[in-house]
């Protein structure tokens, strides 16, 4: 299989159905392309649109962004997951408005260096801000080309990424690469899918090994299933007569790091005991909420919220710069991880 077979012919697909209006491509621009390349991480298009949109609306520069909070970054990507990618992408903008630059490096090597920029997201922004040749390999890809050239094993195994690399490198073209990657991409996303995939409709698929050998359904291989850990934690959820509820501020590191979330504690925890010495006040009564399911990558997480009654001239918590009295409709933007968000929403 040629480079000029392969990506003629998906050049070629995608000036048909190739995807042209997605909105960090209008205007495409360094900033733009590199914002949607990180929300992009392990998130669907369909879910980023409207989210890089609103970001952009609120931070339309890499300055607007540096010279923002970390609550109120996090408070344009609250529900989108992942938050180290949002807490990298402020850390990035920061740390090249400090070496006094105005946009990102346009080398590779340099927009590695980066917090939370890997191999793929920069040959990404290279190929699509610069239309400099270089391979990508996000997940759309790899499905495309362990389908076309019938690879097995899990992709995210060194053997396999071994493979793919260079393979990846040897097809991309010299010529409108950002068009290129782009419709790599689109392939996988739309047509090349992870079940379904409509391989009439595929421009590569008369050299497909997997179509050719009945396996396009087994590839690529699926990780290993291990049997996910389940945590239990409770959530207190304390109001006053302003009808504002008391938040918490999480570490910066670990899951949901740097946003606001609900005081917690371990189920066998006293909750008395709990908000008379962390929190100073004193508990009338407790009331549970149903059980909250909340799944991340690697394990289960029960909540159970937790309806605190307690002496309203306990205010003493205020003295305590990580707590803050919050009310849904207050102009001060915070980052709320989803569940924290569907109580808020659930008591008004």
């Amino acid at each position: 299989m040629s480079e000029d077979s392969f990506s003629r012919r998906l050049l070629t697909w995608f000036d048909q159905f190739g995807r042209k209006d997605l909105p960090w491509q209008l205007p495409r621009t360094a900033y733009r392309v590199w914002v949607s390349e990180i929300m992009l991480q392990q998130t669907q298009v369909i879910t980023v649109i409207d989210y890089f949109q609103r970001f952009m609306q609120r931070f339309d520069s890499l300055q607007s962004l540096a010279a923002a909070s970390e609550d109120e970054v996090l408070h344009y990507w609250s529900g989108l997951g992942y938050y180290a990618r949002c807490r990298n992408l402020h850390k990035t903008a920061r740390l090249i408005i400090e070496q006094g630059l105005n946009d990102l490096p346009d080398n590779r090597a340099a927009l590695e260096a980066l917090p939370g920029i890997g191999r793929s997201t920069a040959a990404a922004i290279m190929a699509q801000v610069w239309n400099q040749p270089e391979a990508i390999l996000d997940g759309n890809v790899k499905r495309v080309l362990t389908r076309h050239q019938c690879i097995a094993g899990w992709t995210g195994s060194r053997a396999v990424q071994q493979q793919l690399w260079p393979l990846a490198e040897s097809l991309t073209p010299e010529q409108r690469v950002a068009d290129y990657t782009q419709a790599i991409m689109d392939l996988g996303a739309t047509v090349c899918k992870r079940s379904r995939p409509d391989c009439e409709q595929c421009p590569v698929a008369d050299d497909c090994l997997a179509l050719k050998n009945a396996c396009v359904h087994s590839l690529p291989t699926p990780k290993t299933k291990k049997l996910m850990p389940e945590k239990f934690l409770r959530f207190l959820i304390l109001c006053n007569d302003k009808q504002q509820v008391l938040l918490e501020k999480r570490p910066p590191a670990g899951i949901w790091g740097g946003l606001w979330s609900f005081p917690e504690l371990e189920l066998d925890e006293a909750v008395n005991q709990y908000c008379h010495q962390k929190l100073a006040m004193r508990v009338i009564n407790t009331e549970e909420q149903p059980v909250i399911k909340h799944t991340f990558s690697h394990y289960h997480l029960f909540i159970t919220p937790t309806l605190v009654q307690y002496e309203q001239d306990s205010d003493k918590i205020m003295q305590q710069r990580e707590y803050q009295w919050y009310h849904k409709d207050q102009s001060h933007a915070l980052g709320l991880a989803a569940p924290v968000s569907a109580i808020i929403r659930s008591l008004s």
